[in-house]
Formats: structure tokens, C-alpha cells, sequence
């Protein structure tokens, strides 16, 4: 039986600065929201679920223990689907007319739980098709694309040492 697989010091921070920065986005989104008036669309909610589920997965690594490595994957797939769903988000930005299916998305996401908890932060209120001014030239669901992927290159690059620094 192997030993169990510890966070360094390195990891730690790497996962801690994945937290934070998963926070911050969903942070900047509601700031977004609420000082803007752009209201969120399903798969904006999604990419919120996402990133904070990312969050919980890097701060529960982040602070050791046994399961580092199961951690460490499932915010990676965390990311690659948060990732998938900001392609989409942007999918139909670019296509006005294919709309992503907002009366049948939206009870689902409405359904959730967290949207009974904090409908300021995850009740649906907007289409996804409504392109809302650029941010430096992106839009939301591109910044989001920047954010998960590059989430997901740090978590890449922290599984990718773990299993070198193994194999010496």
C-alpha cells in the first residue's frame, strides 16, 4: 500500500491562490450584477456553481490531509467543465438566434437549492444570447473561458510536479 498523497507547501499555496481566485470571479460577477445591472443568464449560474465548487475542492486540499490527489483531479474536471459551458456561453453570444434554452434551463437552475438560499446570487434573471458591453475587449463568458483555463493550466502544472517529484 502506498503512503497517502500530502500537499506540499507548493501545492498549498498554488490551491489557495485557486480558491481565492475562483472567489474573486464569482465576487466580481455579483459586483457585475448588482453595480451594472446586467442580470445572469442559466449558464452564468452554472459558471458560478462551477468556479465556487472549484473553491471548495482547492480549500479543502489546500488544508492536507489524505485525498489531495482526488481533490486535485475533481477541481481539475471542475474546470474543464466550467470551461466547456463558457465555450457554450460564448456559442450563443456569437449566435443570437440559437438561444441557449432559457425557459428550459432556467427552472432547472431556479430548482437548485442555493437559488432558494441566495436568489441574489444564483436565481436566473437574464437571457445568455444579451451581449453586454466588453471588459478590455472580452466579453463575461470569454473572461470566464480565461479564468477556468487558467485554472485548470495551474492545476495541470501542480499534478504534472506531484508526479514527477513521485517518480524520483
Amino acid at each position: 500500500m502506498s503512503p497517502p498523497i500530502l500537499a506540499t507547501r507548493a501545492e498549498r499555496w498554488t490551491l489557495l491562490a485557486i480558491g481565492t481566485a475562483s472567489i474573486a470571479l464569482v465576487a466580481g460577477a455579483l459586483w457585475i450584477q448588482l453595480a451594472w445591472q446586467e442580470d445572469p443568464c442559466p449558464l452564468c449560474i452554472i459558471q458560478r456553481y462551477l468556479f465556487l465548487l472549484i473553491a471548495l475542492f482547492a480549500f479543502v486540499a489546500a488544508a492536507g490531509g489524505r485525498g489531495v490527489a482526488g481533490l486535485r483531479a475533481l477541481s481539475l474536471a471542475t474546470a474543464l467543465a466550467g470551461a466547456a459551458v463558457a465555450v457554450r456561453h460564448i456559442y450563443v453570444q456569437a449566435h443570437p438566434g440559437f438561444s441557449c434554452g432559457f425557459d428550459a434551463l432556467q427552472p432547472v437552475v431556479d430548482s437548485l437549492p442555493p437559488a432558494h438560499w441566495l436568489p441574489l446570487v444564483f436565481k436566473v434573471s437574464g437571457l445568455c444570447e444579451t451581449p453586454y458591453p466588453p471588459i478590455l475587449g472580452l466579453s463575461l463568458p470569454m473572461w470566464a473561458l480565461v479564468g477556468f483555463a487558467a485554472i485548470a493550466a495551474a492545476l495541470g502544472w501542480r499534478i504534472r510536479a506531484q508526479a514527477v517529484i513521485r517518480t524520483a
